[in-house]
């Protein structure tokens, strides 16, 4: 299993995809506060559909609150300001992959807590500014999931 760490998510449906995404990857969904929403919003149930009851999901009231309780192996942070590509990393069941808030990405002061092997991007063109949180999520965990075989 997984860890799929939401820093300060803005955007319902985004939210939503992921909690869907958790549900069928059997990742653990972990939101750190303050989120931009209620968990009630109707566009995240939308987005999510029934998959909430399925996902296992933990929130948090701020980052420290989330790394002094949660238990995972590795922390990796996703960031497009990453030297490493996320394909050059291995991954091991029990790691946590960090993504920052829609509109601003992750502080600088999260990223400079972390060895540099440990914050990884995502690669695209040298015009583009940023992919979508939940297709960053999606691309992320199947990557990891992929080296443990789809855990077949």
């Amino acid at each position: 299993m997984f860890h799929i760490v939401l820093f300060e998510p803005e955007i319902p449906p985004n939210t939503g995809n992921i909690i869907r995404l958790a549900a069928n990857t059997n990742c653990r969904l972990h939101l750190i506060k303050p989120l931009g929403f209620k968990l009630e919003d109707k566009q995240l149930r939308r987005a999510g559909l029934d998959y909430r009851e399925w996902a296992q999901i933990a929130s948090y009231n701020n980052y420290q609150d989330f790394i002094k309780t949660c238990q995972f192996n590795n922390l990796y942070a996703f960031t497009t300001r990453a030297k490493t590509a996320y394909h050059n990393a291995s991954f091991a069941p029990g790691d946590a992959f960090l993504f920052g808030p829609e509109s601003r990405g992750l502080s600088k002061e999260i990223l400079q807590s972390l060895e540099s092997d440990r914050k990884l991007r995502i690669p695209m063109t040298s015009e583009s500014r940023s992919l979508n949180l939940s297709n960053t999520v999606s691309i992320a965990i199947y990557e990891a999931w992929r080296q443990q075989d789809f855990g077949l």
